[in-house]
């Protein structure tokens, strides 16, 4: 398989917890971008994703929990708590679906390999999940307060000496980096697969780690030209992005999608856990 490198949108009971970290509600809400929203408004886009097959997952070791946000409100996530103590933390960023069953899975299949890693699934949709592509396009409208509001309360949640990597696929994907930048000095790493990049050179300039970006070259709604262009103003901005690119359309790597490639995934499956190994230190 030839791979290019270049950046990353699709793959991905109960006990409520309150979060015992300090309180984020001081700070001003930050407005992130979601392009994502725009895309889909565009029917085009909206056909690109299958909808997703009936899944239920029973996780071993996660709980749901609840923690602050900085618009004065509640959030909520999926909590894979590390076994040992531990400052190292990986945020994980939904789908457009919302925080379904197959995001939990890649959650825990994530905190199962890196082991000694705290896991948090954000949920960006305040309990909300999509079966169709219509109530997709519609979740994933979003106020950008309120995904700034609940990813700075994920933030605050982990706590201030965290160390923090994101991963996230398609709207994911996007929030995955616009997390990084949120996470200031505080950010190790973060992978983006299909994603919507940041076009705004000054914001990219915020961020404290090099990204890896995971996309399809038959992707018409993340097209290599957006690649492109992101490779570019992270250039120009002064950071490092590292992109793979696959013979894939777009969500390749989710297997609730009928077009689910199992060979380019779990090739970028590997390459994602090798750099959160070395961006943690795991």
């Amino acid at each position: 398989m030839k791979k290019i490198f270049l950046l990353a949108c699709g793959l991905f009971g109960s006990l409520t917890l309150y979060a015992q970290a300090p309180s984020c509600c001081d700070q001003p809400v930050a407005q992130v971008s979601n392009d994502m929203a725009l895309l889909a408004s565009n029917q085009s886009f909206v056909m690109l994703h299958e909808e997703p097959l009936p899944f239920t997952y029973q996780s071993a070791a996660g709980e749901m929990v609840k923690f602050k946000t900085a618009d004065g409100t509640e959030a909520n996530g999926f909590l894979l708590k590390a076994a040992n103590p531990s400052n190292k933390w990986l945020l994980v960023y939904q789908e457009w679906w919302g925080l379904n069953d197959y995001i939990k899975q890649e959650a825990e299949k994530l905190y199962n390999d890196l082991k000694d890693v705290n896991v948090l699934a954000v949920d960006m949709y305040d309990g909300k999940v999509a079966t169709t592509r219509e109530e997709a396009s519609k979740l994933v409208q979003v106020p950008r307060e309120r995904l700034g509001a609940i990813m700075q309360g994920a933030i605050s949640y982990v706590g201030p000496q965290a160390q923090i990597a994101s991963v996230g696929w398609c709207f994911g994907g996007g929030m995955s980096l616009q997390s990084a930048i949120l996470g200031g000095k505080q950010t190790v790493g973060c992978v983006m697969y299909y994603g919507q990049p940041e076009k705004n050179v000054e914001r990219l300039k915020m961020l404290n780690t090099d990204v890896l970006g995971i996309f399809g070259a038959k992707d018409s709604g993340i097209p290599p030209a957006t690649v492109a262009e992101f490779e570019k103003n992270m250039k120009e901005a002064g950071k490092q992005t590292t992109i793979q690119m696959y013979d894939a359309p777009h969500a390749f790597a989710n297997p609730s999608n009928p077009g689910f490639n199992k060979e380019a995934t779990a090739d970028a499956y590997q390459i994602t856990l090798n750099y959160l190994k070395t961006k943690l230190k795991v």
